[in-house]
């Protein structure tokens, strides 16, 4: 497929995709790529009935002990904390689980992580998708999980191929935001739509879950943005969304979670981020997870591979409604959308498919929770890169990868040459026989001066002038 995108230079509000710098750590040994490792957990028999009886819809966590092999490692860590986890997912035969390493010992962790996500994919007859998800996330430099895929052992019985997924807390934090880790992490479920339901921060718990500083339970900065976001005008919102979040690494990881079809997350179900508010600049940064339901799998009747990239989104979104009414920004989407799919159309994904079913094949011919969910067979996964299985699952992953990119293609907008919406102020002049009193930001917050930010100066004589001044 030929680039049909003119490509053209746009000038951005900062020189990378965040103002700060951000990690992408390497995979180490608990996310191994070429091999497939053990995980074998004993748990007393007892305590493992009530976790899949009457603890199943529970976060309760039960003590067992935690071993991990691999051709260059053995591990054992003892009192662990392991539990069902997921939603739907936990009246699945084939159950996902998690494993708290610090659930009793504070700071205890296994290769630098304090827990890990052991998920099923149950209703995926490749175990890929999420996998891949996670990859064309990490390729494109947004910030992802990292992966592995394992064998589930516990009490001895063999219980599947599992992909275990880095899980996101402070830890997660620590390995990227270096230096700027202290903030407030929420975890966005089902619901979070960023539309503003009041200022009492009880009516926001259950879909923004406070993951980081839960003593503090401050829902302050998070209400105050998500009100801002839908009341402030139109005139403002650009400067307002770029001095409190990080729009181009936003607009960046949109286009992915459209181009995977990611239609579980924010953009069509309000569902699977996270809002992450860094200390250093009171920016929050968006954070995809959960990407299982991608590449062609459906329940809604929608062609996910075709649909239109730039009306995907659910219109009940305000900050994708918001952000893609400027014309600046719907370019920068675009671009991105561009790039995205340019580099899946180049990338030998189909070569690194084969290999993952190779390196699988073994562990999931034994696996028989594989078929409990949904009849899949060992054909099934043999052949889920280039057959769809039906039902749910629309499209196999070649199918869906081929059809999205060159669909995707025709469907850009070519971008135009539209300056940036927050620097595109006029200067104004400055009476200099009045008397500067204070400054403050839009949202009333007293400051000192920002570069290319327009901020309300206050004078002696009373008077208030909105001005926005380039670096002196």
């Amino acid at each position: 497929m030929i680039n049909k995108l003119l490509l053209i230079t746009l000038i951005f509000s900062c020189t990378s995709l965040t103002g700060q710098s951000i990690t992408h750590p390497s995979n180490n040994h608990a996310f191994l790529q070429n091999e497939i490792a053990e995980i074998h957990i004993s748990i007393n028999n007892t305590d493992l009935n009530i976790l899949l009886g009457d603890s199943l819809y529970t976060d309760h966590h039960f003590p067992a002990t935690f071993y991990y092999h691999s051709s260059a490692l053995s591990d054992t860590i003892q009192n662990v904390g392991f539990r069902v986890r997921g939603n739907t997912s936990r009246g699945a035969y084939k159950k996902s689980f998690k494993v708290s390493f610090n659930e009793y010992t504070q700071s205890k962790k296994f290769k630098g992580i304090e827990k890990m996500n052991l998920v099923g994919q149950h209703n995926d007859p490749s175990l890929l998708r999420y996998w891949l998800s996670l990859n064309i996330l990490n390729t494109n430099h947004l910030i992802s999980s990292r992966s592995s895929f394992i064998k589930l052992y516990i009490n001895g019985e063999y219980k599947g191929v599992y992909l275990n997924v880095e899980h996101i807390d402070d830890e997660f934090l620590q390995k990227r935001f270096i230096g700027n880790d202290q903030g407030n992490l929420y975890k966005c479920t089902w619901g979070a739509d960023l539309k503003y339901i009041g200022s009492n921060p009880s009516s926001y718990y259950g879909a923004y879950e406070l993951k980081t500083n839960e003593v503090a339970n401050n829902y302050s900065k998070l209400i105050q943005f998500i009100d801002t976001l839908n009341h402030i005008d139109n005139e403002d919102f650009p400067c307002f969304i770029e001095e409190n979040f990080e729009v181009e690494l936003y607009l960046k990881t949109l286009a992915a979670e459209m181009i995977i079809g990611h239609w579980d997350g924010y953009a069509f179900n309000k569902n699977n981020y996270y809002l992450y508010r860094q200390p250093s600049t009171g920016k929050f940064v968006f954070i995809e997870y959960d990407m299982d339901n991608t590449f062609g799998i459906d329940w809604f009747g929608i062609d996910w591979a075709n649909r239109d990239l730039n009306s995907w989104h659910n219109t009940n979104r305000p900050l994708i409604v918001r952000l893609l009414s400027y014309p600046f920004y719907n370019d920068l989407f675009n671009t991105y959308l561009d790039q995205i799919l340019t580099d899946l159309n180049s990338s030998d994904w189909y070569n690194e498919l084969q290999l993952k079913v190779s390196l699988l094949s073994s562990a999931v011919q034994s696996d028989t929770y594989y078929s409990m969910d949904y009849g899949f067979q060992f054909t099934d996964f043999l052949y889920a890169v280039n057959h769809s299985f039906g039902a749910h699952v629309k499209k196999g992953l070649s199918e869906y990868i081929n059809e999205r990119i060159n669909s995707g293609f025709n469907q850009i907008q070519i971008p135009g040459n539209h300056s940036h919406p927050c620097i595109n102020h006029i200067e104004n002049v400055v009476d200099p026989n009045r008397e500067l009193v204070k400054i403050i930001d839009i949202l009333g917050r007293e400051t000192g001066f920002k570069a290319n930010k327009p901020l309300i100066y206050i004078f002696s004589d009373g008077t208030a002038e909105k001005i926005c001044k380039a670096s002196p």
